[in-house]
């Protein structure tokens, strides 16, 4: 496997972006000055391990908004499959649009796997958290689904 370029690492600045949701308003890191950011990095929407992520991000929700935290999902799935898996499920939770992967490679999710005869680029299940000063606080592997958004909301509880 080959990553990114360059590691994010904690206490760097977020690199900022602007992607377009699934209701296709676009959303800006810089606008959000002021409150913590959870980013989930994940790879598709139809993946089981993904859809279970962004399931258990929304269901907690208003648990991360009330320690002064929003949730945002992101993937390479454009907008379209995003509202339809949103609808399917029920969530909540913002899932942002990252087609040409331009996000995901700055934040250095993005890796080539060797499948032999080919390459393949896969997003890393990855989960930011982002201060209200725009700096990463953590960065969390999403290693198991089940009990990853628990594990980062203790985490949003523990920055100011």
């Amino acid at each position: 496997m080959q990553r990114g370029c360059g590691v994010l690492k904690v206490g760097q600045k977020a690199p900022s972006f602007e992607l377009p949701d699934a209701g296709m308003e676009m959303v800006s890191l810089a606008k959000l000055k002021g409150t913590k950011v959870v980013l989930f990095f994940y790879s598709r929407d139809s993946m089981p391990q993904c859809a279970q992520e962004a399931i258990d991000f929304s269901d907690r929700e208003e648990e991360f908004f009330s320690h002064g935290a929003i949730v945002m999902g992101v993937s390479q799935d454009d907008i379209m499959c995003h509202a339809d898996f949103c609808e399917a499920h029920g969530l909540n939770a913002r899932l942002l649009s990252d087609v040409e992967g331009d996000v995901c490679r700055r934040y250095d999710v993005l890796q080539v796997k060797d499948m032999g005869s080919y390459k393949r680029t896969c997003v890393d299940r990855v989960t930011y958290v982002i201060d209200r000063h725009g700096v990463v606080r953590y960065v969390v592997p999403a290693i198991n689904s089940r009990g990853h958004a628990a594990e980062v909301l203790k985490l949003v509880k523990e920055i100011d």
